[in-house]
């Protein structure tokens, strides 16, 4: 099956980066955030009303499995009572101090040598990624070098869907020019990563292993990837070389 694979789409978060708890960041971050809205509450009141809020954007983005933009988010649902015209050209800051409040997002150690490496292996690379960021990921991929190769980005924020919705996948499959079929999704979820591949007809699913993920969605037994792996760079020992 490896021979006929044309492109490999990762997912980000805990796939291609993990979060590292800082502190002193987070709390840097909950400041920043009340001091660019002017809010009153402190800064630990106001980020603990926003978590609310959240939870309650995020139970609708799961069950519907759609989306809300940076812009809709923060003036539809997290800051709802300040002023529209303030807080719109805000939203894109507003969604980055919000991310940063969990922590610092750093690659994993072996990113760079598989993406280059599968890149110059002859196959098409892609992103496939629910979240709530527009620019952070894309910024990511240039500020680490990995820009060039990758040949499209498909944020769940910019499309309005989300995995495991097979749209956003067979989206992800026509942007890049390639059959589903010969297609493979690399993600962290057990569950809505394999199912989001399978239903929109990608030739395989593949797991990396992460504990974090695993403690908050453990794998069904209804569903299961073609390959599990513990370490990113088990992609190359997967995909050769392509003719």
């Amino acid at each position: 099956m490896q021979n006929s694979i044309e492109a490999i789409f990762l997912d980000v978060g805990n796939t291609l980066r993990i979060v590292i708890e800082d502190e002193a960041f987070m709390a840097q971050s909950r400041q920043q955030l009340a001091e660019l809205t002017g809010t009153t509450m402190s800064p630990d009141e106001f980020h603990a009303l926003l978590e609310e809020r959240y939870k309650i954007l995020r139970k609708r983005a799961k069950e519907q499995l759609i989306e809300a933009s940076e812009k809709e988010m923060w003036t539809k649902w997290m800051l709802p009572d300040f002023p529209t015209e303030k807080i719109a050209p805000l939203s894109g800051k507003l969604t980055r101090l919000w991310r940063d409040c969990d922590g610092r997002r750093v690659p994993r150690s072996d990113v760079s040598a598989v993406v280059t490496e599968l890149s110059k292996r002859g196959y098409k690379l892609g992103i496939i990624a629910n979240t709530i960021t527009e620019t952070e990921i894309p910024d990511w991929l240039e500020t680490d070098g990995l820009t060039e190769y990758i040949d499209t980005v498909v944020l769940s924020s910019k499309v309005g869907i989300r995995k495991p919705n097979p749209e956003i996948y067979l989206e992800a499959a026509h942007r890049i020019g390639v059959e589903p079929d010969r297609c493979v999704y690399v993600g962290d979820n057990p569950v809505r990563d394999v199912e989001g591949a399978q239903g929109a007809g990608y030739a395989m699913s593949i797991i990396l292993v992460e504990p974090n993920t695993l403690k908050k969605e453990p794998p069904r037994g209804d569903i299961k990837p073609d390959r599990m792996i513990q370490e990113l760079i088990e992609l190359l020992d997967i995909f050769p070389p392509r003719a």
